[in-house]
C-alpha cells in the first residue's frame, strides 16, 4: 500500500522535555547544576539599559551648541529627576535668565557641543527568566541561563497568540465538540488555564479577560473573531508578543473544528494540574508551535516514558490537517496517494494526495501541505 512519512503535532502522555532558558544579554544565573526548580522560579536575571530621551537644549533655550555645556546644571553621570532644573542661561547683566526643566528622570549620558543635545538615560529595566518547566537544572550557561530537564505530559497547538503563561488547568467543556461560549467562563476561572472544546468565540475571549483567565486552549477559531480580538489582521510570521490580556492556543485550525480526541483526553486527565503554556508561533523557516507543558510526577500512573506523537506514516485513512492555503486548517481523511507526480496550478510538479474533508468535498494537495493529526 502507498505510504509516505509526514510530520505532525507533538502530543504525548509522558516525555522528557529540555528547555533552554537564557537572558537577552549577560547577567546573573541564580541556580546551580542539579538543583530542582519550579516552573515559576526565577533562574536568571539581568538589567537592560533604560530608554534614552534626547533633549535639544540649544533649540529649547535659544543657545548655540557650544554654549550648552556652560548652561548645564547637571554633568555627565549625574542623576536627574523629572522637573529638576537641567540648564540655566546666563541672561543679560544677571537678569532675564532662562531655565529648562528635565522632561524625564534618569542619568545624564552625554552633552554634545556639536548638536546641542543632551541624552538622558532612563532607569535600567529588570529582566527575569523563569524556569518555565518544573524539573532539574542539567546545565548552567554562565552569565546566560540554564537548561532545565523535566518529565511532562506535552501537547502542541497549530496556532497561538500571547507569550508564556501559567495556571491551574480547568476543563470547562464536557466534550471536544462543544464550543467555548461566555457562559462557561465563571469567576472561579480566574488565573486558570481553561480548556474548551471546538470553536472559541470572540465574546468568550472578552469574558475571559474580564474574569482574569491566564490562558485559553480550544480546537478552533474563526479568523474574523481573531481579528476582532487583536484589533488588526495578523500578518506577521511569528506571534507571542501580543497584549490581549491572556494567551490563546488553537490546537486544530481556523473555523468550527473540534479539538482532537487525544488532545482533549490528555488535558482532561490532568485537570487541576499547574501547567505552563506558550502561544508563540512561527509558521515559516524554523517552525515553532504553541505548547502546553504539564508536570508529571515520577509516581504518576501514566505508563512508561514514550516518544511524542509527532508524525508517522501517511497512508489511506490517515487523519490529516492541511497547513497551506487555500485550504489552511481544514481537517480530513486521506483517500488516495497517487504514486506519480502531478502538475500543479503553478506549473511545478509534486507528489500529491487526496483528502476527503469534513464538509464532503475532496481536494487534491501536495503531500508537503499536510500534517498527521491522529484520532
Amino acid at each position: 500500500m502507498a505510504h509516505a512519512y509526514t510530520p505532525g503535532l507533538l502530543v504525548s502522555p509522558r516525555m522528557r522535555l529540555r528547555v533552554r532558558r537564557v537572558l537577552p544579554i549577560s547577567g546573573e544565573v541564580l541556580v546551580s547544576h542539579g538543583e530542582k526548580v519550579e516552573a515559576r522560579q526565577v533562574v536568571a536575571r539581568t538589567f537592560m539599559p533604560g530608554d534614552v530621551t534626547p533633549v535639544n537644549i540649544a533649540n529649547q533655550m535659544s543657545l548655540s551648541p557650544s554654549e550648552v555645556a556652560a548652561a548645564m546644571l547637571k554633568k555627565v553621570g549625574d542623576p536627574v529627576a523629572k522637573g529638576d532644573v537641567l540648564a540655566r542661561s546666563k541672561g543679560m547683566f544677571g537678569f532675564f535668565k532662562t531655565e529648562f526643566a528635565a522632561p524625564t528622570s534618569g542619568t545624564i549620558e552625554s552633552i554634545s557641543d556639536v548638536t546641542g543635545q543632551v541624552m538622558i538615560r532612563g532607569a535600567a529595566l529588570p529582566v527575569q527568566v523563569l524556569a518555565y518547566a518544573g524539573g532539574t537544572v542539567v546545565e548552567v550557561l554562565p552569565q546566560e541561563g540554564v537548561i532545565v530537564e523535566a518529565d511532562v505530559a506535552f501537547a502542541q497547538g497549530v496556532f497561538g497568540v500571547g507569550g508564556e503563561a501559567f495556571g491551574v488547568l480547568k476543563v470547562v467543556c464536557a466534550n471536544p465538540s462543544e464550543d467555548l461560549t461566555p457562559d462557561r467562563i465563571t469567576a472561579d476561572c480566574k488565573n486558570a488555564v481553561i480548556v474548551g472544546g471546538a470553536r472559541i468565540h470572540e465574546a468568550a475571549v472578552r469574558r475571559a479577560v474580564e474574569v482574569g483567565v491566564s490562558a485559553i486552549i480550544a480546537g478552533g477559531i474563526d479568523d474574523a473573531d481573531l481579528k476582532a480580538i487583536l484589533g488588526y489582521d495578523l500578518g506577521v510570521a511569528i506571534t507571542g508578543s501580543e497584549k490581549i490580556g491572556l494567551t490563546l492556543i488553537i490546537t486544530e485550525g481556523f473555523g468550527d473544528i473540534a479539538m482532537a480526541d487525544r488532545t482533549f483526553a490528555l488535558l482532561k486527565k490532568h485537570a487541576g494540574a499547574d501547567v505552563s503554556v506558550n502561544g508563540a508561533t512561527q509558521i515559516r523557516a524554523g517552525v515553532m508551535r504553541p505548547e502546553i507543558v504539564i508536570p508529571v510526577a515520577d509516581s504518576a500512573n501514566v505508563g512508561s516514558v514514550q516518544e511524542a506523537h509527532g508524525g508517522g506514516f501517511l497512508e489511506i485513512g490517515s487523519q490529516v490537517r492541511i497547513i497551506r492555503d487555500p485550504y489552511f486548517g481544514i481537517l480530513g481523511k486521506v483517500t488516495a496517494l497517487p504514486h506519480q507526480p502531478t502538475v500543479l496550478g503553478s506549473g511545478s510538479s509534486a507528489r500529491v494526495l487526496e483528502v476527503a474533508c469534513a464538509d464532503g468535498k475532496t481536494v487534491t494537495v501536495p503531500r508537503a501541505n499536510v500534517e498527521i493529526t491522529g484520532g
